[in-house]
């Protein structure tokens, strides 16, 4: 073993893939350059578990100067669009990941992947099997006792040959014949057991139209397409794991073939790892369910801010450079664990932190006159756009006698610790005064309709000229100059943490039906400007992001992004 090759062995900084490609590197075996793909099916929008894979396949080609190519592995079409397939491009390119010239798709190898299956054939490798699906899976047995052979499975490779091609000029309905594999029906891994690889679908391609009636299962097609892209690192969730086998197989048989791509002198070999892939709590990541949510009208589209889709992360308010973020953070192993959504919600928080212009909106509010403020009088107070960002500025916010203030931050027998509004006690106005309540008008119900008090004229800016102090802050808005705002208060889509569960778990029952709140807010002129996708901060209150569909220019639409702190969990603990 070369030092070189005890060095990356020993460098625990690095997790098993980086590990893995920088020894295949070291050894020669990529022919000067690492190519790593990411293939998506496009039979639905990417989620926030295909970003994870996304980071680490175009990632790891980042690091060691690679390429990684985008791949539509579009094998079934009975369930794919061009739509999908754009919406997966678009998302990729907002998290900031770009394929360059290596964009391929599985239906352009349609026509090699047929001539790789009969040459299978042709050797006694194949074989076209009559079987039903029913009877398909009683043959193929349990992993612990070996599976029984298909009938048809010494039929000799001329009349498999013959049949085959019968099947592709369409001359047998859907479920009738399939082209299988001829490999092993005692392995202990079933889906070595002469796997199908081919079916009959008499349904157009996408892409290709009506040219084909059999098309190759993903198993099947996925490392063809590897091996011709030149592929040198093939990473994949831990499910395909046991089909680790069939993909070497079929890459044993290209090599036979001489089909393998040759760099630099370099036959290049395609090869799988496989890593664990990213559960998250309170989230659903099976696109077969996000679909039925879809098609419930459980939701409002594959982009409502509630799922987790990369195009619902980005209608939420959520940034790429926090999603990178996260996905850095959960890190890569091969071991099965929920990580806990709070941590993708802290990624979120800290770059917006950051970046987010702040801004003041009242969601619940109460009116507060100032009955030393003289009537009809409108100054203005300068605020922060960000503390955390000088360069940001400040921008001038309109102040008059009458003002509305969270409702929650009045309390008329105030609790332990409540530094906020209530009578005799002294809070400051954000960037505005100091304001003393001294009374309060209410409703024939006992409701507080107003509250009233006065205000310190030498505390303008919102510090006091003899140097007092005040425990709370407040924010608020100008009554006359509020802009009436349409915020979306979203939540968790689920009330459990894992609504899957096991098999017998309907995961509709877990809906959570407070989800979504709509609310009337009051807000300062300033918010108004807010262009679709713009996310802010609602001091004291949380982060929003004016809607991409629904907001025009002078009315945005406000989503909630998430809040300042995770209350989430106070709220499940009480």
């Amino acid at each position: 073993m070369s030092d070189e090759h005890k060095t990356v062995e020993s460098d625990t900084s690095r997790h098993f893939l980086k590990q893995w490609i920088a020894e295949d590197v070291a050894a020669g075996k990529t022919g000067g350059q690492v190519v790593t793909r990411f293939p998506p099916e496009p039979n639905g929008y990417i989620h926030i578990g295909h970003a994870k894979a996304i980071c680490i396949d175009f990632g790891m080609a980042q690091e060691f100067g690679g390429q990684c190519n985008l791949r539509m592995d579009d094998t079934n079409p009975s369930k794919e669009s061009d739509e999908y397939a754009e919406s997966i491009k678009q998302d990729i390119r907002w998290l900031g990941f770009d394929w360059g010239d290596g964009f391929y798709s599985a239906a352009n190898l349609f026509d090699k992947m047929y001539e790789i299956a009969e040459n299978l054939i042709g050797r006694g490798q194949a074989y076209v099997c009559d079987l039903t699906q029913e009877q398909w899976k009683e043959y193929r047995g349990i992993p612990t006792a070996p599976g029984k052979e298909s009938p048809t499975r010494d039929r000799a490779p001329a009349e498999n040959l013959a049949l085959f091609r019968r099947m592709k000029a369409g001359e047998f309905a859907d479920g009738t014949l399939c082209l299988r594999a001829k490999i092993d029906m005692s392995s202990p891994n079933i889906h070595f057991r002469d796997p199908v690889i081919y079916r009959i679908m008499h349904v157009p391609h996408y892409h290709a139209g009506d040219t084909w009636c059999i098309y190759p299962m993903y198993d099947f097609a996925h490392p063809i397409e590897d091996a011709y892209e030149g592929v040198t690192h093939s990473m994949c969730t831990l499910e395909f794991e046991v089909h680790r086998p069939l993909y070497d197989w079929v890459i044993d048989r290209m090599d036979e073939m001489g089909l393998l791509v040759v760099r630099n002198g370099v036959k290049i070999r395609p090869q799988q790892r496989e890593f664990a892939r990213l559960n998250l709590s309170y989230t659903v990541m099976s696109k077969r369910k996000l679909l039925q949510l879809v098609q419930e009208k459980r939701v409002d589209g594959w982009d409502d801010p509630r799922m987790p889709t990369v195009c619902g992360l980005r209608r939420r308010g959520y940034t790429p450079e926090a999603i990178r973020d996260f996905c850095e953070r959960i890190g890569v192993s091969k071991y099965e664990s929920q990580t806990d959504v709070a941590l993708l919600e802290y990624c979120l928080r800290d770059d917006l932190n950051k970046r987010a212009l702040r801004r003041m909106a009242v969601l619940d509010p109460v009116k507060v006159v100032i009955d030393n403020y003289p009537e009809g009088r409108t100054e203005y107070a300068e605020a922060q756009n960000n503390p955390d960002d000088p360069a940001a500025g400040t921008r001038q916010v309109p102040f008059g006698r009458e003002l509305l203030i969270e409702r929650e931050d009045f309390m008329e027998v105030p609790a332990k610790k409540f530094f906020r509004v209530t009578p005799g006690q002294e809070v400051r106005l954000r960037a505005a005064c100091f304001f003393t309540c001294t009374h309060v008008v209410k409703d024939a119900a006992g409701a507080v309709t107003e509250i009233h008090g006065t205000y310190d004229p030498d505390s303008k800016g919102g510090n006091a000229s003899d140097g007092r102090k005040v425990k709370g802050t407040i924010h608020w808005v100008s009554a006359a100059h509020a802009v009436p705002l349409t915020v979306r208060l979203y939540d968790r889509l689920f009330t459990v943490s894992d609504p899957m569960g096991d098999e017998t778990r309907d995961f509709l029952t877990f809906l959570n039906p407070e989800s979504l709140k709509t609310v009337t807010a009051f807000a300062e002129p300033a918010v108004a400007e807010a262009l679709p996708g713009q996310t802010v901060q609602f001091e004291r209150v949380g982060y929003f992001c004016a809607d991409t569909r629904e907001s025009v220019p002078g009315k945005p639409v406000f989503n909630r992004t998430v809040t300042l702190k995770d209350s989430w969990t106070k709220e499940t603990k009480k």
